[in-house]
């Protein structure tokens, strides 16, 4: 079988085969795996490519060779692996699996007998590889979105709770499908002490880039790409004004139709809802019951936690592997239950995901359309101005 190409994605499904690339015997390439060769953004027929012998590991006996014609590097097939150029790439499903258990980074390290650093690179490595491939399946429901939307912003903070950010988290009304993430950071609110002010002054300043309002209007301009173009665009939002503000500012607000639940007032404790509460719990439903899976099943998102994020593109990462384990791997329901996802309401997949099959091919950042904001969180270009240190992702090869 062949990896590549556009043939296999048919009736608007992504076409993600269950093998792993390592156990293919019959490997052929489709383009080539350097991102500055011409041949890398090729799709087609695998021409341009011959053997050029193989080598041995301790894990595989023979991994085929390649020669590119267009730029005469050698390449293997395991560049086209997600475990490309890793030393333990066994850890990669247990590491994966872990994560999404609501285990810490120190907890699945201590279970899998490696070094806690181990565990945190490949955590970065698997939610770059998931933010891909939530682009591919975006590209596949261009023009065929109908569903209401709901959105929120879900709230945390990244190294001290001076540095709060929402995260805009777009839900299908439906299918319960999230259709991305975008960061706003923004100021802390709420009562300060004066030792708490004073830190808060002593701190770095902090770009924010928008804001919820900026955040709000890119999540739009993605969801607009996907809307059909027979119908608006239906919106389900509280009552926050920044949603108002993205709607008007979008320069097409007809093909937006905006439906607010405002928070209401909360009564005493143990009083019945109102009415208003009650129509704003089942309009948000989706988002909320997300919110809720975030707070549950994330280490690092939990209430008193000393798992926290220490950046903000670390905490994307995760939450971009979270959202992939939501759509195509988490049934939608287990208390009914219903085991089905909501990438196959939406006719992206006609079956559940493994953790094997979600590995099962590497992708690249340069052959998928990647929002801009979501490619600087690929490149890790989100600083945390409080470290010494804020690592890119710069490196020519590296996954």
């Amino acid at each position: 079988m062949a990896y590549g190409g556009t043939k296999f994605e048919l009736r608007g499904r992504v076409y993600w085969p269950r093998t792993p690339v390592e156990r293919l015997q019959h490997f052929c390439p489709r383009f080539c795996p350097w991102p500055d060769c011409p041949a890398h953004h090729a799709a087609g027929r695998p021409t341009g490519f011959r053997r050029h012998g193989s080598y041995a590991t301790r894990r595989r006996p023979a991994v085929p060779r390649f020669r590119c014609a267009a730029c005469r590097r050698i390449f293997s097939r395991q560049s086209f692996a997600v475990s490309f150029y890793l030393k333990r790439p066994e850890l990669l499903l247990p590491v994966a699996a872990g994560l999404q258990a609501g285990s810490a980074q120190r907890q699945i390290a201590r279970s899998l007998g490696c070094a806690p650093s181990t565990v945190t690179r490949l955590s970065a490595r698997l939610g770059r590889h998931s933010l891909l491939l939530l682009a591919r399946s975006l590209r596949h429901l261009e023009g065929r979105l109908q569903e209401p939307v709901v959105l929120d912003h879900f709230e945390t903070f990244e190294f001290t709770q001076d540095f709060p950010f929402g995260i805009a988290t777009p839900v299908g009304r439906h299918s319960w499908f999230v259709y991305g993430l975008d960061p706003a950071p923004h100021a802390r609110s709420g009562a300060r002490s004066p030792a708490q002010r004073a830190r808060l002054a002593a701190r770095p300043l902090r770009p924010r880039r928008g804001g919820y309002v900026a955040s709000s209007s890119r999540v739009l301009r993605l969801l607009l790409s996907l809307r059909s173009v027979h119908r608006p665009l239906d919106l389900v939002s509280d009552g926050h004004p920044a949603y108002d503000r993205a709607v008007q500012g979008c320069g097409r607000p007809a093909a937006v139709r905006l439906h607010r639940f405002p928070n209401p007032p909360r009564g005493p404790k143990g009083a019945p809802r109102s009415a208003a509460a009650i129509a704003r719990d089942r309009a948000l439903f989706p988002v909320d019951a997300l919110h809720a899976l975030l707070r549950h099943t994330a280490a690092h998102h939990r209430r008193e936690t000393i798992a926290f994020g220490r950046r903000l593109d670390a905490l994307m990462e995760r939450l971009f592997l979270t959202v992939l384990w939501r759509n195509f791997v988490k049934g939608r329901s287990e208390r009914r239950p219903d085991l089905t996802i909501p990438a196959m309401r939406l006719g992206l997949t006609s079956e559940r995901w493994s953790w094997r099959r979600v590995l099962a091919r590497r992708l690249f950042p340069g052959r998928e359309n990647v929002p801009p904001t979501w490619r600087d969180l690929y490149n890790r270009n989100w600083t945390t101005p409080t470290l010494p240190f804020n690592t890119r992702h710069r490196l020519h090869q590296a996954y």
